[in-house]
């Protein structure tokens, strides 16, 4: 069988089930069951790909995945992220539109530690959106910062998606981890200067109301108790990665600890927190497993019937500069953002990206990087990004789908221009993690 009937019939496979509406990671474990008896001699074929597979779902670089996750989960029900989210909110007294930058500081943390912005999406469309509108926030104002938090969550560590993208990818997850941290507060910085531009151009845009007084007592209390405390877990844990004192593994089992600690000493840890915690991160970690499966497997048969091989050749044989062969990656994952969810996307093109990606002589962690922003990008351009749907629908009812599109757009093209940022200056992702090493 051709290289390219090998890949279509795999692809299609998983197309069709997935139009049939099998969830994602299953119609990939199906169809690569079906490829293995096609490609690799029946039912012994079956077999090998599934022990390979489990092998891929064993490596110790998977344990930061269920730490960081159960990490953001403890933040959220604990109560530890909302005092911390109303502290700040009660330290910034009247500045124009303070609440549009809570929402941004609150929903890239609890994007980053949950590994997802769809969920970060739907609790901060139903829950800041309609407060900011009933204070007289403008529509677009409301809506678009929560937009924007996906770009910040995939690439500030800790990020369960960074780890699950470099392990699909083969590459070093601390690596990854680590190059996030620079384009990151440039991501961050970009959005700050939007919503200031914004309030600045147009006052209306966020009326001013009357904040609490708060005294300078009262300010260095919420600061010692409210944020310093939840901010050094998140800086602890990347600072021994950074300074290489541990593994990202390590990193992770010693902050999910420290915020059971700091849970513990501000009276929060309760049982019923730690249920929904440890559910919560469960249902997360196995899709991620699930997905580590379908990739881990999808990558042996692109292998073993010629398909990946095929597609390099075929791809390389038009000579098309290595900056050409990128943008056309990154064309066809935002064409895929509008109908699939970032881990689905991972799951489709990892496996044939980073062999491309190393065969075109890119720096994995540098195109990693670039991968994660466009992951997150491609799942909220207009029109049919699935996060503009999340938020369409968690919205006040008389939020239009045009709404949602305007709203996103300065913050998509904020992504975008840190994207092309990161491509013609690859020190910002490559820099810091060359420090580690």
């Amino acid at each position: 069988m051709a290289w390219y009937e090998a890949f279509g019939l795999l692809i299609g496979m998983i197309v069709v089930l997935m139009l049939l509406g099998m969830p994602v990671a299953i119609a990939f474990l199906a169809s690569n069951i079906v490829g293995a008896a096609i490609f690799m001699r029946g039912a012994t074929g079956v077999e090998q790909m599934l022990h390979n597979g489990y092998g891929a779902m064993t490596l110790f670089a998977l344990v930061p995945i269920p730490m960081f996750l159960l990490m953001g989960e403890l933040f959220f029900y604990t109560g530890l992220a909302n005092r911390m989210f109303n502290a700040i909110d009660r330290l910034m007294g009247n500045v124009p539109g303070r609440l549009s930058y809570v929402t941004v500081a609150g929903g890239t943390a609890f994007a980053t530690l949950s590994g997802s912005s769809m969920g970060a999406t739907a609790l901060l469309g139903s829950t800041m959106v309609p407060e900011m509108m009933r204070r007289g926030y403008n529509k677009y104002l409301s809506i678009g910062p929560i937009l924007g938090t996906g770009g910040l969550a995939v690439i500030i560590p800790p990020s369960a998606l960074a780890v699950l993208l470099a392990t699909l990818g083969q590459t070093d997850v601390g690596d990854l981890l680590i190059a996030g941290i620079v384009p990151g507060l440039i991501l961050a910085t970009a959005y700050v200067l939007v919503i200031f531009a914004w309030t600045r151009l147009d006052p209306n845009a966020a009326p001013g109301y009357q904040a609490g007084s708060v005294s300078l007592g009262e300010k260095l209390l919420l600061v010692v108790r409210d944020i310093i405390p939840m901010f050094l877990v998140v800086v602890a844990c990347i600072g021994a990665m950074v300074t290489g004192i541990s593994t990202p593994t390590e990193a992770a089992a010693v902050g999910c600890l420290a915020v059971m600690i700091l849970a513990g000493a501000y009276r929060a840890l309760t049982l019923k927190a730690i249920r929904a915690s440890l559910s919560g991160a469960m249902r997360v970690t196995v899709m991620s497993f699930f997905i580590i499966l379908g990739s881990a497997t999808f990558s042996q048969l692109l292998a073993f019937s010629g398909a990946s091989s095929g597609l390099i050749e075929w791809a390389t044989s038009y000579e098309l500069a290595p900056l050409a062969m990128l943008f056309i990656m990154i064309g066809v994952i935002l064409l895929l953002g509008c109908f699939m969810d970032q881990l689905s996307m991972m799951l489709l093109t990892a496996p044939i990206f980073f062999p491309l990606a190393q065969t075109l002589g890119f720096d994995l962690t540098w195109f990693g990087l670039i991968l994660l922003l466009a992951l997150e990008v491609g799942y909220t351009t207009p029109p049919f990004g699935l996060l503009l749907f999340v938020m369409k629908g968690v919205a006040p009812d008389h939020i239009t789908m045009r709404d949602v599109w305007l709203a996103a757009t300065p913050f998509v093209a904020c992504v975008l221009g840190l994207i092309l940022l990161v491509i013609f200056v690859p020190s910002l992702a490559t820099w810091l993690p060359s420090l580690s090493h």
